[in-house]
């Protein structure tokens, strides 16, 4: 599946949307991807994990770790593809931690699978809980990537998605949305309880 076509998908599934949305970074934005739009089909969840699998191939690894909620799908399919296991971090007090028994052994190689990368803040916390277990990141994979091209963030490890989405977003005192009094939707799932 190439860019265009995952952006086809993700189109026709309804899961690109237009509006004014805060993002799980706390940022404005004019876009959001419900991914789970897409992924709810699981042929189509595992042909985005298969395609991650293989981006990912020549750096051979053997975790795949996801942030939970949003990437828990992705990365299954991922670490189905690779015959990988899979572990997911979840948010305790603000912050990702591995739990239910997760472990990374030290030298472990892991690929960290993301749902959508804006500023990377959820794909390097699973970065930095592998490298504190004395893990090995390879990557990172993503179904999207929306982060902005002047400002990428650094995450320290090569990072591949799927596909790109061109997105504005801004700090909430900067959302021109804000200003003209748009009703701001939060469709992610960072702040549920």
């Amino acid at each position: 599946m190439n860019p265009a076509e995952v952006v086809a998908v993700l189109e026709r599934h309804g899961a690109l949307l237009q509006g004014h949305f805060v993002l799980s970074s706390g940022r404005h934005s004019d876009v959001f991807v419900q991914k789970f739009r897409a992924l709810e089909h699981p042929r189509l969840a595992q042909a985005f994990g298969d395609a991650l699998a293989r981006a990912f191939s020549g750096a051979r690894f053997d975790v795949v770790a996801s942030p939970a909620v949003g990437a828990i799908v992705l990365g299954f399919t991922t670490a189905l593809a690779a015959d990988a296991r899979l572990v997911f971090a979840e948010r305790v007090g603000g912050s990702l931690e591995l739990r239910r028994g997760f472990r990374i052994t030290p030298h472990e190689r892991v690929l960290v699978v993301e749902d959508v990368v804006t500023t990377g803040g959820s794909a390097r916390a699973v970065v930095n809980l592998v490298r504190a277990a004395g893990g090995v990141p390879v990557g990172v994979g993503a179904l999207v990537d929306r982060m902005d091209p002047a400002r990428p963030p650094s995450l320290g490890v090569p990072v591949r998605a799927l596909a790109r989405v061109e997105a504005r977003s801004w700090e909430p005192s900067e959302c021109p949305a804000c200003r003209r009094g748009e009703a701001l939707e939060d469709p992610g799932s960072s702040r549920l309880r």
